[in-house]
């Protein structure tokens, strides 16, 4: 008996580097992404000049600095967890700022360099971002949750339009090639 093989279309390649999207606005894209990992790896690095230190102490000194009354919800939440905090949770932040921020990093170089895996990669990471952004904004409503959560929100827009419109490119470019 004969088998049938079945015909596949041809269809082009996936591209690695994106020629179609705005230099600018994917570099601009990763920029922030850059500066977001950054932030996170001095905040990161900085824990880790916390380890043997008073934790108590220094809370106090912070709640006094920035003029924090130590019986309010916050100076209460400021001084209970630097009461409860080891020098092994303080490694493990550390390192979880490390990966975040290696994670951003390796983000912001493909959007720079225009790598399609970046842009996926940016739209599922800010996808994922936004339900916990919402559920922030609807218990907490302040400027910065806005800020944070329409910031991402454009991003979010922005990288979806980008594959959007890859993919509508790249539709007549498959057909074309099965006729």
């Amino acid at each position: 008996m004969a088998r049938r093989r079945r015909q596949r279309r041809p269809h082009a390649p996936p591209q690695a580097v994106d020629q179609r999207s705005s230099t600018a606005g994917l570099r601009a894209i990763a920029t922030f992404e850059a500066i977001k990992g950054a932030v996170v790896l001095a905040l990161g690095l900085g824990l880790l000049g916390l380890i043997h230190k008073d934790l108590e102490q220094t809370a106090e000194n912070l709640l006094a600095h920035l003029h924090l009354n130590a019986d309010h919800r916050l100076g209460k939440v400021i001084l209970h967890a630097a009461s409860t905090t080891t020098d092994g949770r303080l490694w493990g932040l550390a390192g979880g700022a490390v990966a975040y921020s290696a994670v951003r990093f390796i983000e912001a170089w493909g959007l720079w360099n225009r790598r399609v895996w970046a842009e996926w990669f940016a739209l599922l990471s800010c996808a994922l971002y936004l339900p916990v952004e919402i559920v922030k904004l609807g218990e907490h409503p302040n400027w910065i949750h806005f800020v944070v959560f329409f910031g991402n929100l454009a991003i979010f827009l922005y990288m979806l339009w980008v594959r959007v419109a890859a993919y509508r490119a790249a539709v007549p470019e498959t057909r074309e090639m099965a006729s």
